[in-house]
């Protein structure tokens, strides 16, 4: 068995599997589908175009993994009105919960009610909603104000960004710890490869963990040392 850490919960509960990729086909969808499903992830976060095969496969999935639609993915860059519609449409497909890319437009020009009015229409359908960051990119003003505004409106969590660019750092889950105060969950997502780093996410304060290598992270606990 691989070494596990001795303060790591129970991992599956706090894995998010994405499946996101456009370029895999429907054979490779099921076989990451069914991987991440005997696993026991938390929940399996997918692409609109993927959702609803994703959902078939599901089945009603009682028991089984959460369905997410990422909308507005992967930067935001829609009229609100075309992110409601998406969000409306992954509602009516099956999925469960939402991973949403804010305005980031309208935070850079410091519109911080129509940043909140947006979230606060989407958090309206009445499914758990996780905002999306950009880590990497927003100063530690935008972040701050970002965070508060998902909060205010009802959000269930804040993401600490959508995946590209650098990998996610403890340091990044700490400063949304201080931020977040324990108001919503905080999932980490980027470059989650290796045990080493869900252990570092973990005690820095991640919630849940956003990566594309779920099953084989909990396969790698099984493996024998050496």
């Amino acid at each position: 068995m691989a070494a596990i850490p001795k303060d790591l919960p129970d991992l599956p509960p706090l894995l998010d599997q994405a499946i996101l990729d456009p370029l895999l086909n429907d054979e490779q969808l099921h076989e990451l589908c069914d991987a991440s499903r005997q696993e026991n992830v938390r929940a399996i976060c997918t692409s609109l175009q993927q959702l609803p095969l994703l959902r078939q496969r599901l089945g009603a999935s009682e028991g089984g993994p959460k369905l997410i639609a990422a909308i507005g993915f992967p930067f935001g860059a829609l009229p609100s009105e075309l992110k409601q519609a998406e969000a409306e449409w992954a509602a009516s497909q099956g999925a469960e919960e939402l991973d949403v890319v804010p305005d980031f437009r309208a935070l850079a020009n410091g519109s911080i009610t129509t940043f909140a009015d947006e979230l606060g229409a989407l958090c309206g359908l009445g499914l758990p909603l996780r905002v999306i960051l950009d880590m990497a990119r927003l100063t530690q003003d935008q972040l701050a104000l970002a965070v508060e505004a998902a909060i205010d409106v009802g959000a269930t969590g804040v993401q600490t960004g959508n995946g590209f660019g650098p990998a996610c750092h403890p340091e990044q889950v700490q400063q949304l710890t201080g931020l977040c105060r324990k108001r919503c969950a905080i999932k980490a997502a980027g470059g989650i490869h290796s045990i080493d780093r869900v252990t570092e996410l973990v005690e820095a304060g991640a919630d849940l963990l956003g990566t594309s290598s779920a099953p084989q992270l909990l396969q790698s606990l099984r493996q024998p040392m050496g």
